[in-house]
C-alpha cells in the first residue's frame, strides 16, 4: 500500500491535488500544529479582553454590531452553522467533497483562523475515515464564502445533517460513531472559520481543471486520428511554423500531433500529387486552438494552485501580535475567473472536435463514403451522432457566458458585490461530460475513417489507439445500435484510456 500524501500547508502541488482528487489517502502535517495552536491561543486570549471583534464575539454579516455575551460565544458558533446551512439540490460528488475538505483543512492549519486543534483534528479524521458530508450542491454566491456548502460540512462536524459511510447515507452522528469518532463543541470564531472561504468553489475548479485536462489530452489523439481518416496533412504542425509565434500552448500541441503521426504510412501516402493545398481550419489549426486553451487552462491552474494554497477564511488572527483583522479574502473572484477561463477552454476543445466529426462525414470535404458507412442511403451511418456532438457543443456554448460578470447583493445589502464562483465552477464538469461524448464521436468517426484506408497504417501510436477503441466497437459496416458505441469511446476518453494508449508525454497542466 502506498504511503499517503502528505498535506503541507501553503505548499501543495497542483499534481498532489489531483492525486488527492482520484483518491490518494492524506495526512495533515503535524509540523502544522504549533502554529494552529498559537492562533487558538490569540482567540482565547481577544475573548479574555473582552472587546467586541467581528465573528469572536458579534453577530455575523449585517448583524455585526450585535454584542454577544461571553456565555453565549458556543452557542453563537453552533447557530451560524445550522442557519447557514441552506443549500439545495443534488449532494456534491464524493471527489470533490474531498478536495473540499482537503482546502478546508490546509486553509484552516496555516494558523491565521483560530481554529482548535481537536476541530482540525476532526476535519481531517473525516477525510482518513471516509465519512463524506452531504453537501447541496446549490446556494453559494461565492462570498462571504462558499457560506451554505461550508456550513453544510460544518454542521455534520457538529453531528447534524447526513453524511456517507462506505457508500451508506446516515445521520450524521452515526456516520460519525461507524467511524469511531464523535461531535465537537464549537469554540469561539471555530464555526465562522469552518463556513467561510473559498473552498467550495475552488474545489469545484480544481476539479473541472483535472477533467478538462483528460479530455484534452484524448482530444489531441483525436485530432491526429483525424487528420489521417482525412488524408490531411502534418506540414501545418512544423515546429518553425509555431516557433515564430512563440506561444508556449501551441508549440506544445503542435509537437504533440506531429508525435502523433510520426511513422504513419497514411500520411506518406499522398505527400506527393495531393491536389490540395491546405486543410480546412478544423484539422490545420489544431495547435492555434489546442494551444490556447492549454495556456489559458496553464494560466486558470496557476490561480487555482494559488487560491488553494492560501487562506480565504475572516476575520484572520495574527498570533505574532494578537490582531483579528477583517478584510475580503472570503471573496472568490480569482476563482471565478479562472472558471470562466476554463469553460472557454472546455468549450473550444468540444467544438473543434465537433467541426472534424462533421468533415469526415461530409464526402466533398474528406473523400470518405457519406456518413462513414459503406452504403450510405440504405444506412445512416455517423448522421445522428454528428448531430448530437452539434447539439453538446451548443450546450457548452450556453454555458461558457461568464459567470463573473453577474452579481446579485445579499445579506440586506452588506455584502453587496459577489463573485458567483460557485456555479461558474460547478457547470465545469457537466460541460466537461458534454465534451467527452463529444471527443467519444470523434474517435469514432476517425478511426472508421482510418477504415477505409486499409491495408494502409496510421503510426505507432494512432493505431495503438484505434486498437483500443476496435477491441470494443467493431468498425460500423451496416447501421446497428449506436448508443453503447457511443458510451465505450466516452468511456475510453473519461478515463484517459485513450491518451495513455498512445504511449506519448502528452502536454500537462499540471506540470507533472
Amino acid at each position: 500500500m502506498s504511503s499517503p500524501l502528505v498535506l503541507r500547508p501553503g505548499a501543495v502541488s497542483l499534481a498532489q491535488w489531483r492525486d488527492l482528487y482520484r483518491g490518494a489517502d492524506v495526512r495533515l502535517d503535524p509540523a502544522a500544529m504549533p502554529a494552529v495552536e498559537r492562533s487558538a491561543q490569540a482567540v482565547a486570549a481577544i475573548v479574555a479582553r473582552g472587546e467586541p471583534v467581528y465573528g469572536i464575539n458579534t453577530g455575523f454579516g449585517k448583524l455585526a454590531s450585535v454584542r454577544i455575551e461571553p456565555g453565549d460565544l458556543e452557542q453563537l458558533q453552533r447557530n451560524i452553522v445550522l442557519s447557514h446551512a441552506a443549500g439545495v439540490g443534488e449532494p456534491m460528488p464524493r471527489a470533490v467533497v474531498r478536495l473540499m475538505l482537503a482546502l478546508k483543512l490546509t486553509s484552516l492549519a496555516q494558523g491565521a483562523s483560530g481554529i482548535q486543534p481537536r476541530t482540525l483534528a476532526l476535519l481531517e479524521a473525516l477525510l482518513v475515515h471516509d465519512v463524506i458530508p452531504v453537501i447541496p450542491c446549490q446556494g453559494s454566491v461565492g462570498a462571504s464564502g462558499d457560506l451554505a456548502p461550508l456550513s453544510h460540512m460544518a454542521a455534520v462536524m457538529i453531528g447534524v445533517g447526513e453524511a456517507f459511510v462506505g457508500g451508506e447515507r446516515l445521520p450524521a452522528a452515526a456516520a460519525l460513531s461507524r467511524a469511531g469518532l464523535e461531535p465537537i463543541v464549537l469554540g469561539a470564531k471555530e464555526g465562522l472559520a469552518l463556513l467561510n472561504g473559498t473552498q467550495y468553489s475552488t474545489a469545484y475548479a480544481l476539479a473541472g481543471l483535472f477533467e478538462i485536462q483528460t479530455v484534452f489530452s484524448a482530444a489531441l489523439v483525436t485530432g491526429a486520428l483525424s487528420v489521417e481518416a482525412a488524408k490531411g496533412s502534418d506540414t501545418p504542425f512544423d515546429p518553425r511554423i509555431h516557433a515564430l509565434r512563440r506561444q508556449p500552448g501551441q508549440i506544445a500541441t503542435a509537437q504533440a500531433l506531429r508525435a502523433l503521426m510520426q511513422g504513419s504510412s497514411i500520411r506518406e501516402s499522398h505527400r506527393q500529387g495531393d491536389v490540395r493545398v491546405q486543410d480546412p481550419y478544423c484539422l490545420r489549426c489544431q495547435p492555434q486552438v489546442m494551444g490556447a486553451a492549454w495556456d489559458i487552462m496553464r494560466q486558470a491552474g496557476s490561480t487555482l494552485e494559488i487560491e488553494a494554497n492560501g487562506v480565504s477564511d475572516n476575520p484572520l488572527i495574527f498570533a505574532d501580535t494578537g490582531e483579528a483583522l477583517s478584510g475580503g479574502n472570503f471573496h472568490a473572484e480569482p476563482v471565478a475567473f479562472a472558471a470562466d477561463m476554463l469553460a472557454l477552454a472546455v468549450c473550444e476543445i468540444g467544438s473543434i472536435s465537433e467541426r472534424r466529426t462533421a468533415m469526415l462525414v461530409d464526402p466533398a470535404l474528406s473523400g470518405l463514403p457519406a456518413f462513414l458507412t459503406p452504403k450510405p442511403g440504405l444506412n445512416s451511418g455517423f448522421m445522428i451522432p454528428q448531430v448530437t456532438a452539434a447539439a453538446l457543443v451548443s450546450e457548452n456554448k450556453q454555458r461558457a457566458y461568464p459567470a463573473s460578470v453577474d452579481s446579485i447583493p445579499t445579506s440586506a445589502n452588506q455584502e453587496d458585490h459577489v463573485s458567483m464562483a460557485a456555479h461558474g465552477a460547478r457547470r465545469l464538469l457537466e460541460m466537461t461530460v458534454n465534451a467527452a461524448h463529444v471527443i467519444g464521436i470523434e474517435l469514432l468517426a476517425a478511426a472508421q475513417g482510418c477504415d477505409f484506408h486499409a491495408p494502409l497504417r496510421s503510426s505507432d501510436a494512432l493505431e495503438a489507439a484505434r486498437a483500443l477503441l476496435r477491441a470494443q466497437v467493431p468498425m460500423l459496416q451496416e447501421d446497428r445500435h449506436f448508443h453503447p458505441d457511443m458510451l465505450a469511446a466516452t468511456d475510453l476518453v473519461r478515463s484517459g484510456a485513450l491518451a495513455t494508449a498512445v504511449g506519448l508525454a502528452l502536454p500537462d497542466v499540471c506540470g507533472a
